[in-house]
């Protein structure tokens, strides 16, 4: 399934989502001008490989032959992409639904939220291969996260959504819940199907983990709706035999 656009309005322009995505396109752009040597060494400096974080000695300095550098990794690792459609494909997603999240969260809320969401999904790749020598990139487990925020905030709005059937495309409107967890019960499937395997490939356990966060931190990032105002009682005038009351 691919979402084509969510009929959700917002009332404020989503300029951290919009910033998200211009960073992840000049991070990549940078990338792919290093020629394939070039990004390939990137990748292995600057994306996240679970055996260095639990290494013994990623408290030593790198002059040293330690590995310290790397804890900056769990950041820039969910700004780096591995090929066209990977960014590509990340993009649209964060594109399609981040707005409506940020709008219900406040920029800076939001921002915190996406971030904390990208470090959840890296701990949990981390923790089910730690060591994995396979180096992570991405920004899909930020992403998988604000899918999350949006399935709480906006359960019933409607996504319009492309759906192969067999030779035959369908486009058609599904509440987010629907799509959301669709999308989310693939992801759990693929990440069980990846136990045991040495491999490469997609990082499943990091979309289930920012799927997690993400359920978690909407509800502590949100901002505490204002409590209605009590409606005014109307009381029949009365005469008490003195004055009026």
């Amino acid at each position: 399934m691919i979402p084509l656009r969510d009929l959700s309005p917002t009332h404020r322009t989503p300029v951290v989502t919009w910033a998200l995505i211009g960073v992840n396109v000049l991070v990549w752009l940078f990338q792919w001008a290093h020629g394939a040597e070039g990004l390939q060494a990137l990748v292995m400096r600057y994306g996240l490989v679970p055996n260095v974080i639990t290494s013994a000695g990623i408290w030593i300095p790198r002059s040293e032959g330690g590995a310290l550098g790397a804890l900056i990794t769990p950041i820039t690792s969910m700004f780096m992409h591995g090929g066209w459609l990977h960014l590509i494909g990340n993009m649209w997603f964060l594109y399609i639904f981040g707005d409506n999240v940020e709008d219900a969260l406040g920029r800076g809320r939001f921002l915190a939220f996406y971030l904390l969401g990208g470090l959840a999904a890296a701990a949990m790749q981390v923790a089910i291969g730690p060591n994995s020598a396979i180096p992570m990139v991405g920004a899909s487990g930020a992403i998988s996260a604000v899918m999350a925020g949006y399935v709480m905030l906006f359960p019933r709005a409607r996504v319009v959504t492309l759906v192969p059937i067999f030779f035959f495309i369908q486009i058609v409107e599904l509440p987010a819940f629907v799509f959301i967890f669709v999308w989310f019960g693939f992801q759990l499937l693929a990440a069980l199907g990846t136990l045991g395997s040495a491999g490469g490939g997609v990082a499943f356990f990091a979309h289930v983990g920012g799927f997690i966060a993400g359920l978690l931190l909407v509800r502590a990032l949100r901002p505490a709706q204002p409590k209605p105002r009590p409606f005014p009682v109307y009381t029949k005038p009365h005469f008490d035999g003195r004055r009026w009351r």
